[in-house]
């Protein structure tokens, strides 16, 4: 009778492990469907653009006259990374972008800004799903020389048309320098970098052309023209109505001030809308 009850106990610890068992797999289900709602309710979509904005697709006039028109501008952009800050990023303080949360978009790009007309939208570089919601009010980029292409050992290529009365000259200038640009919230019409559940956004890499040759439509005096180049001296580099230069060689043709000047106007091409970015060059 002993061995009968010992096997009918050993009988009902088995059901009642099974009982357990299949509780603990119900559960575990349950749990994880749980988390996987949570995580859709707190990621979204986050993509990243970049623009030159409608002065380079439709061409723009210089602060020394020169009508310029670019066929090609191309530039080629890695190490995108997205942050949330807090205290927001201030550029001007030249330190590394410090965030609670940072997303990165793997890739390198070339992208022509000049493609499209004045009404086409900001080249979409990637989108990176599943990412944490919130307010991404810093972001960061680099430069680099291209690998092939057109653009093949620049960060930036300029294949434009320079006119300016009976002068028509092709204009080629290549930069090989890398750049590091690290800016904080988008400054513009609407703000961006809002990730919220379930839905889209987007951070803007903005490049200011105008640094290089100024603008005419703008005042003199004003900041923009006082530390553009304009076109001039390119100009008095032409041969055979070809202007084509890159930073070697413009540093042995052109004036030693002028030079220096165009150096320190590179580091500024990078902002995110009108905001400013800290830039340091990459060796």
């Amino acid at each position: 009778m002993f061995k009968g009850t010992a096997v009918l106990a050993s009988a009902w610890l088995v059901l009642g492990l099974t009982f357990v068992s299949c509780g603990a797999d119900e559960a575990g289900q349950d749990a994880q469907e749980i988390t996987d709602d949570i995580q859709q309710e707190v990621v979204g979509e986050l993509g990243f653009t970049a623009n030159g904005e409608d002065f380079v697709r439709s061409g723009f006039v210089s602060n020394d006259g020169w009508h310029i028109t670019f066929r090609h501008l191309y530039v080629t952009i890695t190490d995108v990374t997205a942050y949330q800050t807090d205290p927001p990023y201030d550029p001007h303080s030249g330190s590394e972008i410090i965030g609670d949360v940072m997303v990165e978009l793997n890739g390198v790009f070339t992208v022509d800004l000049a493609e499209g007309d004045d009404n086409a939208e900001p080249i979409l570089l990637g989108i990176l799903e599943d990412v944490p919601a919130g307010h991404y009010n810093a972001i960061s980029w680099s430069m680099i020389p291209c690998e092939e292409g057109p653009s093949k050992g620049y960060s930036v290529y300029i294949d434009a048309q320079a006119e300016k009365g009976n002068q028509s000259y092709n204009v080629s200038f290549g930069f090989e320098t890398g750049y590091r640009y690290s800016a904080g919230e988008f400054v513009g019409d609407t703000r961006k970098g809002f990730v919220t559940p379930g839905e889209s956004s987007e951070l803007e890499m903005t490049f200011h052309f105008d640094h290089i040759f100024g603008d005419i439509d703008q005042p003199a005096d004003c900041d923009l023209n006082m530390m553009a180049i304009g076109f001039e001296p390119f100009a008095a580099l032409m041969q055979e109505g070809t202007v084509q230069e890159n930073l070697a060689s413009l540093s042995e043709k052109l004036p030693e001030e002028t030079y220096t000047k165009l150096l320190e106007v590179l580091c500024t091409l990078g902002h995110t809308g009108e905001g400013h970015c800290y830039c340091t060059i990459i060796q």
